[in-house]
């Protein structure tokens, strides 16, 4: 596989200079009152302070492997190599992993099996490696992002080469992101909402849109439109991930003009049609709150949402879920 720019992972040229380890120092230093992330709540996370994600100093996951289920142009051969963080810097009421991701959802001993030092973290990127993955994949990094730092120059120094996926949410900071330029590889955004108060109601941020859009900038200002070798895998750019939601609640084509008109019309998206009701979504009580996302999204709405992302100019669509 060819790999980054100069045909290796973006991050070890950042490694060969020591850069890599003074940009996890700096993220590190961060968790004092805690910035990581959008919702700048300030606990001190090295005292033992839990931010509104629930986690500390040390990152928790809640388990890792090879995964052949993510979009094709990250599975290849080997099956993308996936590393899933407890914990969420959104509420979203109606998310499909709110077991791992909500801070009450674990017991206390289920959490202290979790946590995971940077060097633990470190010995299993390099498994995922030696284990025949295309890639390392970080699914919910954001409110983590010092910890990984700090395990990818750990590894790095122990040989791992794979490209990193940041597999977000949406909910990034700007300012953390540029610690992560010329460490990540491929960025894979969610973009949930155009609406704040959708937002506000479904994910428990109603500045969503504003940081969303600005975090999605930045990442195709690193890394720039998503790019395959020859046997179709990515090694570098910009994937996209659109949820569609019942009754357009997600917005898609107010998301798809900002893609095309904003970023790049040769954007890679997938339009997502496997919503389905779950955690509060899935209460007869929470219906009036949830308003909409309590019913499985229709194959006429995903229609009308592809329609829309090719109306407004984006061509690159993930095949496995556009139904063209």
């Amino acid at each position: 596989m060819t790999l980054g720019p100069e045909g290796r992972a973006a991050y070890l040229a950042l490694h060969g200079s020591g850069e890599l380890a003074v940009r996890a120092g700096k993220a590190l230093h961060m968790l004092r009152r805690c910035v990581t992330c959008p919702r700048n709540c300030r606990p001190d996370r090295t005292a033992g302070e839990l931010g509104s994600c629930g986690i500390g100093a040390v990152a928790q996951v809640a388990g890792y492997g090879p995964h052949f289920g993510e979009e094709a142009p990250l599975v290849g051969s080997g099956g993308s190599g996936t590393i899933f963080f407890a914990g969420c810097n959104l509420k979203c009421v109606f998310c499909q992993n709110f077991d791992i991701s909500q801070p009450a959802a674990p017991s206390e001993e289920l959490r202290a099996e979790w946590e995971t030092t940077a060097e633990r973290l470190a010995g299993m990127m390099l498994d995922l490696q030696s284990r025949g993955c295309e890639n390392v994949n970080l699914v919910s990094p954001s409110h983590v992002a010092p910890q990984i730092l700090a395990a990818v120059a750990l590894a790095a120094a122990d040989g791992l080469r794979l490209p990193l996926v940041y597999n977000t949410g949406g909910y990034d900071a700007v300012h953390t992101l540029r610690l992560l330029d010329g460490v990540v590889d491929i960025y894979m955004p969610d973009m949930k909402y155009s609406d704040p108060a959708v937002a506000e109601r479904l994910s428990g941020v109603g500045d969503y849109v504003s940081r969303n859009r600005a975090a999605i900038k930045e990442m195709h200002r690193q890394v720039g439109d998503l790019r395959v070798d020859e046997r179709g895998v990515a090694d570098r750019g910009l994937l996209v991930r659109h949820l569609v939601l019942p009754d357009d609640l997600a917005g898609t084509a107010a998301t798809a003009r900002f893609l095309a008109e904003e970023v790049s019309r040769d954007t890679y998206i997938n339009v997502m049609d496997q919503y389905r009701p779950a955690f509060r979504a899935t209460r007869e009580e929470f219906e009036p709150f949830c308003s909409g996302v309590c019913r499985p999204v229709s194959g006429a709405e995903h229609e009308a949402a592809v329609a829309a992302v090719r109306a407004a100019g984006l061509h690159r669509l993930d095949q496995a879920d556009s139904r063209s």
